[in-house]
C-alpha cells in the first residue's frame, strides 16, 4: 500500500492489464545509456529477441562512441548473434506505415537487407490496425526473462548522451545527417513483469502474422540483465497498461490513459510530467481543478517546444499552447510551471527535443511508457506503459531520486544538489528557480499568457482523434474480409 491514508492508484484489471512482480526494475535516461544497456542484454540472449516498434533502422549503432568492430550496426549485430547461438530467433514487428511516416530506413523495411537473410531473423510490417492509427508500443523482450519498455524506438535520431552537448558529432544518422539534442526515458524489468511483456509481444506477433512464437525454455536462458546497470527497484509490482483501438472484432482498451488520469487525480503534493505532446482536454480538466484549489499539488511539466510538419504544428502545437493558456488562467496560486529544455554555449542556444513520456505523482507513483498526452494515445494508437507505486520508504526514495535525476539533468545540476534544494526549499518549483539559469536551463513557453483562445483548434477531431473513424471502421472490416478470402 502507498504511504499514509492514500489509496492505491493501480487497480489490477481495471486501469491496467495486469500487475506482475519484477525482481529488478530500473529507469534509463536518454538514448546512450539505454542503447548501451540494450546491447549488453542482446548479447546475453540465447533463445528469443522480440522487438515491437513504431520504427526500426538496422543501420544504427547502439554504441557510436566505440569502434564499429566493438559495436556494429544493429542489424549486423542481430545477424551475428543468431549465427553464434543456434537456438536464438529474432522477430521484429513494425508499424506498417513507418516506411512512409517514420525516419528509419524505408528500403530495409520494404526490400530487406543482407543482415535479414537468415531463417531465424523475421522482420514484418504490422498491418493489423485501423486506418490512420499507428502501432506506437516500444518494447524489446529477451528470452521471456527481461523486457524494455518506454519511449524509445531503435531508429535514427534517438541516441544522445545525458550531457546533450551542442554539436556532438556522435549525434549523426547513418546518412551523415546531424540532429538536435534529444531526451527520452526507458524502463527495464525482469521477473514476472518481463514474462507478461513477452506475452504481450507474442500476442501482437500472433495477431499480425497468424503464427505463434516458439516457446522459450526457462532452463536454457541465463540472466540478460545488463551487468553495468544498477537496479532502482527490487521486488516491486509493475502495472502494465495498454491502449488498443477498436478494430474488427477487438473491443477498445484504454487502460493507459485511465491509469494516467487516475494518478493525476490522486495528486496531493506534486505532479511532474515529461511529454512530447500535451493536448488532452481530459488532462486539462484534471489539472485545472487542481490549480483552482487553495491547497493543491505543484505542477511541473517539461515538454518539447518544437513541432515538426505543418499538421503537427497546427494541431499539436496550437492545442498545446491553448491548453497552457487555459491552465495559466486557472493557476490562481502560482503552483504551475510549463517549460522546455535548452542548452546555451556562448551566443548559441539549442533546444533539447523532449520525447519522453513520464508521470511522477507525490513521490509515490511512477509511469513510463509510449503514451503521449494527446487524443490519439487515448484510443487510436496502440500504446504500452509501465507503472509502479511506492509501497515502502525504499521505493518512495527511488521514485524521488528518479524525479530529481530528471529535473537535475534539465538544469545542469547534480541529482543530490537538486534533492537538497527541494528539501531546503520545501518545493520542487522553488528548487527549480534556485538552480535554473546556467548553460542547461528550462525556459517557459511563450503561450504562458492569458490572451487568446483556450479551446481546441478546428480540425482536432479529424487530425487528432481519440478513436477510429466510424466510416473507416466499416472499410477496415470490408478490407480484412477480402484479405482473408471470406
Amino acid at each position: 500500500m502507498p504511504s499514509g491514508t492514500r489509496q492505491p492508484v493501480i487497480r489490477d484489471g481495471k486501469n491496467c492489464w495486469k500487475v506482475a512482480r519484477a525482481r529488478r526494475a530500473s529507469v534509463i535516461v536518454d538514448g546512450a545509456d539505454y542503447f548501451a544497456a540494450l546491447e549488453a542484454s542482446l548479447r546475453l540472449a540465447r533463445q528469443s529477441i522480440v522487438i515491437l516498434g513504431w520504427d526500426f533502422d538496422g543501420r544504427i549503432r547502439l554504441r557510436p562512441d566505440v569502434e564499429p568492430q566493438e559495436s556494429p550496426p544493429l542489424g549486423d549485430l542481430l545477424r551475428k548473434l543468431v549465427e553464434e547461438h543456434e537456438g536464438l530467433e529474432v522477430r521484429i514487428l513494425m508499424w506498417s506505415e513507418s516506411v512512409v511516416h517514420a525516419p528509419g530506413s524505408t528500403s530495409e523495411m520494404l526490400f530487406g537487407a543482407p543482415w535479414q537473410e537468415h531463417p531465424r531473423i523475421r522482420v514484418k510490417l504490422d498491418t493489423y490496425h485501423p486506418i490512420y492509427a499507428a502501432h506506437h508500443q516500444k518494447i524489446v523482450t529477451i528470452d521471456d526473462e527481461l523486457a524494455y519498455c518506454g519511449g524509445m524506438d531503435l531508429t535514427v535520431g534517438r541516441w544522445d548522451s545525458c550531457s546533450h552537448a551542442m554539436g556532438d558529432p556522435l549525434r549523426t544518422s547513418p546518412n551523415g545527417e546531424t540532429y538536435q539534442p534529444v531526451h527520452d526515458v526507458q524502463m527495464v524489468v525482469d521477473g514476472d513483469a518481463a514474462v507478461a511483456l513477452s506475452e504481450l509481444a507474442k500476442e501482437r506477433w500472433r495477431t499480425a502474422i497468424g503464427r505463434d512464437c516458439p516457446p522459450v525454455c526457462s532452463h536454457q536462458s541465463g540472466d540478460a540483465w545488463p551487468p553495468a546497470l544498477p537496479a532502482d527497484f527490487t521486488g516491486i509490482d509493475i502495472a502494465i497498461a495498454r491502449t488498443m483501438p477498436e478494430f474488427l472484432d477487438n473491443l477498445p482498451v484504454r487502460e493507459a490513459m485511465d491509469l494516467t488520469m487516475d494518478a493525476l487525480r490522486s495528486a496531493k503534493k506534486s505532479i511532474y510530467i515529461e511529454a512530447q505532446y500535451m493536448t488532452s482536454s481530459v488532462l486539462g480538466d484534471i489539472l485545472e481543478r487542481h490549480l483552482q484549489t487553495p491547497v493543491g499539488p505543484e505542477i511541473v511539466v517539461v515538454m518539447a517546444h518544437e513541432c515538426n510538419g505543418i499538421i503537427e504544428r497546427w494541431v499539436m502545437g496550437t492545442n498545446r499552447d491553448r491548453l497552457i493558456r487555459r491552465l495559466r488562467k486557472a493557476d490562481r496560486y502560482g503552483r504551475m510551471r510549463i517549460l522546455y529544455p535548452c542548452i546555451n554555449k556562448g551566443d548559441e542556444t539549442s533546444q533539447i527535443f523532449v520525447h519522453s513520456k513520464v508521470v511522477i505523482i507525490d513521490e509515490e507513483f511512477l509511469r513510463i511508457g509510449s503514451s503521449n498526452l494527446n487524443n490519439r494515445s487515448i484510443g487510436l494508437d496502440t500504446e504500452c506503459d509501465l507503472a509502479l507505486e511506492g509501497t515502502d520508504e525504499e521505493s518512495r526514495r527511488a521514485i524521488t531520486s528518479i524525479r530529481d535525476r530528471l529535473l537535475a539533468e534539465h538544469v545542469g545540476a547534480e541529482p543530490q544538489a537538486f534533492n537538497r534544494a527541494v528539501e531546503e526549499e520545501g518545493s520542487v518549483i522553488a528548487a527549480l528557480e534556485r538552480l535554473n539559469g546556467g548553460e542547461r536551463r528550462l525556459m517557459p513557453f511563450e503561450a504562458m499568457s492569458d490572451h487568446g483562445p483556450d479551446h481546441p483548434v478546428w480540425g482536432t477531431k479529424l487530425l487528432d482523434p481519440a478513436r477510429p473513424f466510424r466510416v473507416l471502421r466499416l472499410w477496415d472490416r470490408f478490407w480484412r474480409k477480402r484479405k482473408l478470402g471470406r
